[in-house]
């Protein structure tokens, strides 16, 4: 499914490359895996061998995928924390024997391994024949993704796992597969813009969803049930009022604490204030109105409904959420009417 993935397009036609695709200079190879990954340290399994490495990269947002191979046996380790990422590496061809919490697990042709290097130790060996397609991407883009989706992010218990997923048919293959042929389609998705940004929304969501399943980890209610019973109180009160925007020390009164209970709790199990579990409340009701509103009804409208009166810094705030502005919503939805 992917062993052509960024040096073909669908037709089977080798795609033109910008820069240097291969190289036999351990320099350059370091290099590039500086600018792709992060620093780490890198030793030939044979000694005074010599790299025969594909380099290949494309970006979508903040995700780099990469084609890549060191082209002879390595051993990797020493990944700079400070770097703040998450590698997925997804093995085409060869062999990858990697670091795990009990023994080091093996990745073979169509498996795939996550580690979030900004909070776990990692090392991997790699066979001579190794071709990998991997990813990374910030530690920061995953919080925000489990944060949209689910209210919360998740602890260590997540970020620390070190684990195996995937396999040939799998889902994960058929994304990243469905990815990389809209990198190099007729009509390329750029970088950055809209589509990257929904590209990278469903890369990471994806991710979350296998990681937490290998992991052992139930997305669902695994910090809303540790969170204490006046977190999810408010979170009730906040959810069922969204539109009248209660404010924090009339919830905290309520629920039977002070406003800075409150909003520790929300800060330790939930990893944002009870502002932002507001906020987000209050966008997602507004873009549910805004597909639902009769098409006489203007974007102004619909945002008074729900107390909005700067309607520039809303709109900042909806694309920021939502990757559109408020007026493209209400475009889609009279279209849909």
């Amino acid at each position: 499914m992917l062993e052509q993935a960024l040096i073909c397009d669908a037709a089977g036609h080798p795609l033109r490359q910008n820069g240097q695709t291969r190289s036999a200079d351990w320099d350059e190879v370091e290099d590039f895996c500086r600018r792709v990954y992060m620093p780490y340290r890198v030793r030939p399994l044979e000694r005074f061998s010599r790299p025969d490495a594909t380099l290949i990269s494309a970006r979508v947002n903040r995700v780099t995928l990469t084609r890549f191979s060191y082209g002879t046996g390595i051993h990797l380790d020493r990944f700079d924390p400070a770097a703040g990422r998450i590698l997925v590496l997804n093995t085409l061809s060869g062999a990858l024997r990697h670091q795990t919490a009990g023994d080091p697990e093996t990745t073979r042709r169509g498996e795939s391994f996550v580690v979030d290097c900004s909070r776990a130790d990692y090392w991997l060996d790699g066979d001579p024949d190794h071709m990998q397609l991997n990813l990374t991407l910030p530690h920061d883009a995953m919080e925000e993704t489990a944060l949209r989706w689910y209210g919360y992010v998740p602890d260590d218990a997540l970020w620390t796992a070190r684990v195996k997923f995937g396999g040939i048919g799998s889902a994960w293959l058929s994304l990243l597969d469905y990815v990389t042929r809209a990198l190099v389609g007729p009509v390329p998705v750029p970088p950055e813009g809209p589509l990257a940004r929904h590209l990278e929304e469903t890369l990471c969501l994806a991710l979350l969803r296998e990681w937490a399943a290998a992991a052992g980890i139930r997305l669902e209610d695994g910090a809303r049930a540790a969170a204490p019973h006046y977190v999810r109180a408010a979170e009730e009160i906040f959810e069922a009022e969204a539109r009248d925007a209660p404010t924090v020390g009339e919830v905290a009164r309520r629920v039977g604490v002070s406003a800075r209970t409150l909003s520790g709790g929300f800060q330790r199990f939930r990893g944002h204030s009870p502002r932002d579990f507001l906020a987000t409340r209050r966008l997602e009701g507004l873009r549910a109105d805004l597909m639902a509103a009769g098409a006489d009804r203007t974007v102004a409208e619909v945002a008074a409904d729900w107390g909005f009166v700067n309607f520039g810094a809303l709109a900042g705030q909806y694309r920021r959420r939502f990757g559109e502005l408020p007026s493209h919503t209400r475009a889609r939805s009279r279209s849909t009417h």
